[in-house]
């Protein structure tokens, strides 16, 4: 029951073709149609598979400069085998959402932003674990490294100096070091000072009253009195008292010189009811990844007032009722949903019918088809299987077991590498057009239990994707002319899969050339 309980926030496999990988899914809403069906609104991860090669050779590199970062690399050397399969593991975050049926979900997973601390070869052995350290960009096609980083390992320790000893001197440079602001132990009662800071504020107050744009801002004295009270006012203050070694009277002052009292600001009143709005919505898009929303919306404030800006926002009543909206939102949501296993059988499916290979919907789960004389799996090389689907280009003609079809689906590549994968798995499965098809409609099957292409119609005939020539060697022609009692060129012609007895052609020829 919990296995098939989803909720928001779980990584989930999505089934989008019968014929191609999962999809791999974070929940962020559930929703429920006027339909009555549920939409589960998700983020987008996408695999190797997914981006081009230039974008590979990228991530390649980027992990090859994490690998050489380590101090003490304690990962051994990882095999083929070892180093195929961790490109499977490896995902890439996206900032994408969709929709997508919440009935199309096949099952959980885990994906989990990749840690230096942590060995990469143990995420072979989970089950359903993935990993990423880039985001992807599938709008701008770029690959850049995740802000989100968890600051963990030796690079983010601080180096501790030696205590110097009495008498030393300090060779550190001292304008690198911290500047004292405040001193605990000041001359200064707690009344004096909190009487010093009670005049910067009506200082504050009346300074507001003075500036005509702040009249406009803050129109009663309520609200200027109020914006007078911020940590801006008293941060100026207490400096101020620090910088004229505690003497009140010389601070005093200073809050009001000649050209009249002192006016402090801080982000909250500097920003304008327009830039504040459009905060809001660009927080709404990027939450506090304040480095897109200054590039977005915001390019002519600097980082660092647009993250003073959202702390002092934080709050104000404006956030509140904000944070109130969205918990009355989440409320009607679904926070949950419930979907039974999928146990449809795969439009892939080869079963036997007849004697003659078939691609059928559902083959019995206990069908056993024992593989004699057949093609092995394109994978694990097994002859055996209680299931066997076909997999890659009709005119490849390849199957895999129940095993190996199950990687597929979740790793989207093969346990080891195969003649019928590209240089990044980029192998296009069967057509989903075959997938409609019932199974009196099957395509032609060979005795040897591999599909073979229908001849005489010109849809069902297929084209490779590139051409080819076998060049045949001097000695192979002439052997054909010699042993055409053996060869028969017109039956091989016929039967392709038939396995050609070269041993027996090789010694006729070697026979005739003696006898000669």
């Amino acid at each position: 029951m919990a296995a098939n309980m989803y909720r928001v926030g779980d990584y989930v496999f999505f089934e989008n073709s019968s014929s191609n990988p999962y999809l791999i899914r974070r929940i962020e809403e559930l929703n429920k149609t006027a339909s009555g069906n549920v939409e589960a609104k998700v983020v987008c991860f996408y695999r190797r598979r997914d981006i081009s090669h230039s974008l590979i050779q990228l991530a390649d590199k980027h992990a090859k400069e994490l690998e050489e970062e380590k101090e003490n690399p304690t990962e051994t050397e990882l095999t083929e085998k070892q180093k195929h399969q961790l490109r499977h593991r490896e995902l890439f975050l996206s900032r994408q959402y969709e929709s997508l049926p919440a009935t199309h979900i096949r099952g959980k997973c885990s994906v989990a932003l990749l840690n230096e601390t942590e060995a990469v070869l143990s995420y072979l052995d989970k089950e359903d674990t993935f990993f990423y350290s880039l985001v992807y960009d599938p709008t701008q096609k770029t690959l850049l490294a995740d802000k989100g980083e968890i600051r963990v390992g030796p690079r983010f320790q601080a180096d501790v100096p030696e205590m110097l000893q009495e008498g030393e001197a300090d060779d550190r440079d001292q304008s690198k070091l911290e500047e004292k602001l405040w001193d605990p132990e000041c001359p200064l009662t707690d009344k004096q000072i909190d009487q010093f800071l009670v005049v910067a504020r009506a200082v504050g107050t009346f300074a507001r009253a003075l500036d005509c744009s702040s009249s406009v801002r803050q129109p009663s004295l309520h609200m200027s009195a109020a914006a007078a009270s911020r940590d801006i006012t008293l941060f100026h203050a207490m400096d101020t008292l620090h910088r004229h070694n505690y003497d009140l009277s010389s601070a005093l002052s200073v809050l009001v010189p000649a050209g009249g009292p002192v006016l402090c600001r801080d982000e909250m009143e500097e920003w304008s009811a327009s830039e504040a709005a459009m905060f809001e919505e660009a927080l709404e898009k990027y939450g506090k990844d304040f480095n897109d929303i200054r590039q977005d919306f915001l390019p002519w404030k600097s980082l660092t007032s647009i993250i003073e800006y959202y702390y002092m926002w934080k709050t104000t009543d404006r956030y509140v009722q904000q944070k109130r909206l969205k918990a009355a939102e989440a409320e009607s949501k679904l926070k949950q949903v419930y979907i039974p296993t999928y146990n449809k059988p795969n439009p892939n499916q080869i079963s036997v019918t007849n004697g003659k290979m078939a691609t059928v919907n559902g083959a019995g789960p206990g069908a056993y088809h024992a593989a004699g004389g057949c093609r092995a799996c394109e994978s694990c090389y097994t002859m055996q299987s209680a299931q066997w689907y076909s997999w890659g280009p009709p005119n490849m003609q390849c199957r895999l077991c129940v095993s190996c079809w199950m990687y597929w689906k979740k790793y989207g590549g093969l346990k080891m590498p195969s003649r019928a994968e590209g240089p990044e798995e980029r192998t296009s499965p069967s057509p989903a057009s075959n997938e409609s098809r019932s199974r009196g409609h099957a395509p032609r099957q060979s005795n040897h239990m591999v599909p073979m292409r229908n001849s005489g119609s010109p849809k069902s005939s297929m084209k490779t994707k590139q051409a080819f020539l076998l060049q045949a060697t001097r000695l192979t022609k002439l052997a054909r002319h010699m042993c055409r009692d053996i060869i028969k060129l017109r039956r091989a012609a016929r039967r392709p899969f038939v396995p050609i007895n070269c041993g027996a052609i090789k010694a006729e020829c070697k026979s005739s050339f003696n006898s000669s």
